[in-house]
């Protein structure tokens, strides 16, 4: 009846968000898109990642309308609204990293922090508009981020493609100290893998990172600093 009168905006089967008054009457109103991305998980673990953490962390320069959210089990991506909502789902133990953001004075929503959004994104690029992206995120985020925890969370997750990148960007952007990268260098195996999963092999190989480097440092360098 509240749908029906407009007082109340339907977003789900048994989800539904008060219009405020000053709104007058309203069908279409969804409220902040990161609290409808909490509540949709009724209750269970979560926390905002990705492409939209690195919004919230001021990591992108054009805002979006997917809305990337980490969870224990998967889930089928929904439409609210025009605003889509992707689940990813991740292991238990790989749910550190993770902050609480005041979306409003009374509302909070769980994040990852900087450090713990570049690893994911380096582990998945696709997720934050691909690796070129993701290092203008870094680049933009630069003289905030604390080496030692991109380090730590790169050894703690364990993913040989995630200490190859973290290592090579490191590097290339000036972040941390040599020891910080000797450390992901002491972790690294034979095998080699592209530098963007996103594009297709080819460029030169980089044996200290064992990387492909199918994005070259010179394009990456011109588009961080653009």
């Amino acid at each position: 009846k509240l749908v029906d009168r407009a007082v109340a905006s339907r977003l789900k089967p048994g989800l539904y968000i008060l219009v405020p008054f000053e709104l007058g009457r309203e069908r279409k109103y969804m409220g902040n898109p990161l609290i409808v991305a909490r509540e949709l998980n009724d209750g269970a673990e979560y926390y905002l990642s990705h492409g939209t953490a690195m919004e919230i962390h001021g990591m992108v320069t054009q805002p979006r309308l997917i809305f990337h959210v980490t969870t224990l089990n998967k889930r089928r991506p929904i439409t609210i609204m025009g605003a889509e909502f992707r689940f990813l789902a991740s292991r238990k133990e790989l749910f550190f990293g993770l902050a609480d953001h005041w979306v409003t004075k009374q509302e909070r929503v769980r994040i990852s922090d900087p450090e713990r959004t570049i690893i994911d994104g380096l582990r998945m690029p696709e997720y934050c508009g691909g690796l070129t992206e993701l290092a203008k995120g870094i680049w933009m985020k630069k003289e905030e981020l604390i080496g030692c925890k991109l380090v730590d969370y790169a050894l703690r997750m364990d993913i040989g493609a995630v200490i190859r990148r973290l290592g090579y960007l490191m590097e290339l952007l000036k972040i941390g100290s040599t020891d910080m990268r000797d450390k992901l260098r002491e972790r690294l195996t034979e095998t080699v893998v592209r530098l963007d999963p996103i594009l297709p092999a080819g460029g030169k190989f980089l044996h200290r990172w064992r990387l492909q480097l199918n994005v070259t440092p010179e394009e990456l360098l011109a588009v961080v600093r653009t």
